[in-house]
């Protein structure tokens, strides 16, 4: 009988030897090592997807025993403590988070809130949420540089133990979106894809599975 291999569920890890620092994100680094600067104990950590924003909520929580709660989640008040909300933008019930930001204050405790977008451009329904929202300190992990992007593709493959060669991961960075959301989802597939052939990843197994994602090649050089 053959063996099947079998695709177990990837679980990122957030222990700090893992972040990769660059000038992208030195400056949200800088605010997170600084608690007790924030002004009013809140601070807003925003960036595009995959950017890193939840591995550094977690790294944050860690060094502070902070409780770490997703704001869809986020259905009761929250007990006053150091509080880290991710995905702060999509708050199931705006009155709990409001209660919760208040308690927070009151209590002087600190409170990380971290989305795709500044908490002054979030949709809100009430006026005082939004108010408490527009004075929050914020800070931006900026669109990521070359050598990070080169970096996490290698430890993404590393993590998934994904067999491709540096030739066929210098094709990937040339066609890829510049975005660590588009190489999380590009590893992951080839993950899939390499598990079902049982091999290395190619260039003819990544366009075939990421062809959506793939930019038109370039012409050779002459």
């Amino acid at each position: 009988m053959k063996q099947l291999p079998l695709p177990f569920v990837h679980r990122p890890g957030f222990a700090a030897v893992d972040f990769l620092e660059a000038p992208s994100n030195a400056a949200a680094l800088s605010w997170l090592a600084r608690t007790g600067d924030w002004p009013d104990g809140r601070l807003g950590l925003w960036g595009a997807a995959g950017c890193g924003k939840t591995h550094l909520l977690h790294l944050w929580a860690g060094r502070n025993d902070a409780r770490v709660v997703a704001a869809p989640a986020l259905t009761e008040l929250v007990p006053a403590r150091p509080l880290a909300i991710d995905d702060a933008d999509a708050a199931g019930d705006e009155a709990v988070l409001l209660h919760t930001l208040n308690a927070a204050a009151e209590a002087r405790c600190p409170v990380l809130l971290a989305a795709r977008l500044p908490p002054a451009r979030w949709t809100t329904k009430l006026p005082d949420l939004a108010s408490r929202l527009r004075a929050i300190t914020t800070v931006e992990i900026g669109a990521p540089e070359d050598l990070l992007l080169r970096l996490l593709l290698v430890r993404l493959l590393a993590e998934r133990q994904v067999p491709v060669i540096p030739a066929v991961q210098d094709w990937l960075l040339l066609r890829l979106p510049r975005s660590p959301a588009i190489l999380h989802e590009a590893v992951a597939r080839l993950d899939r894809a390499s598990l079902a052939a049982r091999g290395p990843v190619t260039r003819a197994m990544a366009r075939r599975v990421l062809g959506d994602l793939l930019s038109a090649e370039e012409p050779a050089a002459c």
